[in-house]
């Protein structure tokens, strides 16, 4: 199997000490690929970077409708959210709105992922919660799903639990491909993750940003999720965020999401492009350079945005006494060449 390309390096002063592989893959709604690079056809586990194809289920199940969810709590399933207190008051407040409580949440507990919230907390005494993980909200989403369906609470992050199901069918048909369980695994807030090719992930993007194929019912559900997380950027991510700032600068051009072990993916709205990025190491800073090089390649962006992702495609490494001692960069590989 031939290796990716390097599409990102990390320099050490005047030399490279770490190299970055990864592949990325561009297409329309029909699969047709309008650029990439490496292996696409290889499986990954996209991990968070497709809550918002996860999504799907609340319409499905009828969620929406039966709790009167509004974009707020759309938007905050779609997000690996960082912890700040309007996070944690759109997770409660979907919470509050299907009859659950944070006690029926199943994503673990850990710190906020913001500092300044994280220390605050800390300097307050208040321990942190299943709310402050960045899945939560996602998390609150399937409870909803779980109650729409009439189906049992407990035990909703199970692979055969009627929300997994459903959850994994809003996969299969936007990606036009099956989930195997030969090739699944458990995401770190302990729902399944299901391995597709990188292609496929791409074409699901591409679908939920066309709704090409998809029933009336679906189409009107796919341009909810994309208006909620377009539309409330900060509640996708959070302070500093590059899915948060891409979005704000973008708006409604563009979903963008990451997901853990370096992946990242989104739509190209107007365009009904789908994208999906997979830096092979799992290193997030290097993707997010890769991603950054992408995106100055297919989106046509404006000043400010260029400004943004240029800033993004080489960030500088700092010790802890905040000398600048390195860079990361995406490489003249991670530049997408667009095939007529």
């Amino acid at each position: 199997m031939e290796a990716n390309p390097v599409l990102a390096e990390m320099m050490r002063g005047n030399w490279v000490e770490n190299r970055h592989r990864g592949a990325f893959c561009v297409v329309d709604a029909s699969g047709n690929i309008i650029t990439a690079a490496g292996d696409v056809e290889r499986e990954i586990f996209p991990r968070s970077a497709i809550k918002s194809m996860q999504a799907l289920a609340l319409f499905r199940s009828g969620a929406v409708k039966k709790f009167g969810l509004e974009s707020q709590s759309i938007a905050i399933a779609c997000a690996s959210h960082l912890g700040e207190p309007l996070h944690i008051e759109a997770v409660r407040t979907m919470l509050e709105k299907i009859g659950c409580s944070e006690a029926d949440l199943e994503c673990g507990i850990h710190p906020p992922s913001h500092r300044a919230t994280r220390n605050r907390m800390r300097d307050a005494g208040i321990a942190p919660g299943v709310i402050h993980n960045n899945c939560s909200g996602k998390h609150a989403g399937m409870l909803a799903v779980a109650r729409a369906l009439g189906a049992p609470v407990k035990g909703y992050t199970e692979r055969d639990h009627l929300v997994q199901k459903l959850v994994r069918a809003c996969v299969e048909d936007l990606i036009g491909d099956t989930l195997t369980t030969d090739k699944c695994g458990t995401d770190g807030c302990s729902i399944p993750t299901w391995a597709a090719p990188l292609h496929s992930i791409a074409k699901g993007f591409a679908t939920m940003s066309t709704s090409s194929g998809m029933v009336p019912e679906d189409k009107n559900a796919l341009g909810e999720i994309l208006e909620a997380a377009t539309s409330h950027p900060f509640l996708v991510g959070g302070s500093g965020a590059f899915d948060t700032e891409a979005m704000e600068l973008f708006k409604n051009r563009l979903m963008s999401k990451g997901g853990a072990e370096g992946v990242f993916c989104g739509a190209i709205v107007e365009r009904g492009w789908g994208y999906a990025l997979k830096c092979d190491d799992g290193n997030m800073a290097a993707a997010e350079t890769m991603v950054a090089a992408l995106l100055l390649g297919i989106t046509e962006p404006d000043e400010k945005q260029r400004a943004f992702l240029e800033g993004r495609r080489k960030n500088p490494i700092r010790n802890w006494r905040k000398f600048e001692v390195g860079t990361v960069s995406a490489t003249k590989a991670a530049k997408p060449k667009i095939q007529d």
